[in-house]
């Protein structure tokens, strides 16, 4: 499923319009210890965290996921949005929980 669909599917917000969105997403993970996120995560995932700082950025670069989503209305820094930018990598927010936002893309067959 392109990123794009989930992200009006789930009515996510997405942080910066000019990142392209027509990803395709292959799976989901989701933890807040970026170690873990590397040793696990499959590029084309879509990565649910609570993490806001800049390295999660890094990390999403390295593997090749598909975009973050930032779970329970968790704000970014500035820094954080700057390099995903340049890295290319797609923020997207919600209110929702971590558990909530996962049940809800395996719902999709994501």
């Amino acid at each position: 499923m392109e990123l794009k669909e989930i992200i009006s599917i789930l009515d996510l917000t997405v942080v910066d319009r000019s990142i392209e969105l027509d990803s395709e997403v292959t799976g989901g993970y989701s933890s807040d210890l970026l170690s873990h996120v590397m040793g696990q995560a499959n590029p084309g995932d879509l990565w649910i965290t609570i993490q806001t700082h800049q390295n999660i950025v890094a990390v999403a670069s390295l593997i090749g996921l598909a975009g973050i989503i930032i779970v329970d209305g968790a704000e970014l820094d500035e820094e954080t949005i700057i390099k995903a930018k340049e890295e290319e990598i797609p923020l997207l927010t919600t209110e929702l929980s971590a558990y909530e936002i996962a049940g809800r893309l395996y719902k999709l067959g994501v």
